[in-house]
């Protein structure tokens, strides 16, 4: 028997989360007046939001990708993290600003700033477009988000199901058909 194909419900839409981007992109200038900023976004979900949050930043900037996973092709965490692409630069001295798409446990992200940390930058903070604080295993400071969202299971924009959905403009809810 076929499995239902899956429904999708759209939770934020492309025109918000161009607007919010924009938002962010004018607090993050003001709080770095001085110096190069790196942006360092978590592929392959966050390089969507990377893009249009470095276009709205008007300073100078350095663009890096680090890949970490910890989903493998399911809808829930592994637990397991591990590095699958490192930093092409080094950031010592630099302020980093890590980009990332959704923090759900924190266990992800808590692992990266403690690596990123060993490199000794002069400041590390985090951007993400979405956070789901229900879902929080680890504590981390995000800086900058652009929207909280329930415990809900999200696609596009980046973020994908089985390497399915990241090419939507908007922000949709994966539910079961």
């Amino acid at each position: 028997m076929a499995q239902p194909e899956p429904k999708l419900r759209v939770l934020i839409p492309a025109e918000q989360i161009q607007a919010r981007i924009k938002e962010l992109g004018t607090q993050i200038e003001r709080d770095y007046p001085n110096d190069p900023l790196y942006l360092i976004a978590i592929l392959k979900g966050a390089c969507f939001f990377l893009v249009d949050l470095a276009r709205t930043i008007q300073r100078l900037t350095h663009i890096d990708f680090i890949g970490i996973s910890s989903y493998g092709k399911g809808k829930t965490t592994s637990g397991e993290v591990k590095l699958t692409k490192d930093l092409d630069a080094s950031i010592e001295g630099a302020d980093v600003l890590v980009v990332e798409d959704i923090v759900d446990t924190g266990i992800t992200l808590t692992y990266l700033i403690h690596v990123l940390e060993q490199r000794k930058p002069r400041s590390i903070r985090i951007a993400a477009l979405l956070d789901k604080p229900s879902r929080r295993l680890r504590p981390i400071q995000v800086a900058y988000t652009g929207f909280q969202i329930p415990d809900q299971f999200v696609v596009g924009y980046g973020l994908d199901y089985a390497e399915n959905y990241r090419n939507l403009t908007n922000i949709c809810v994966l539910e079961e058909g």
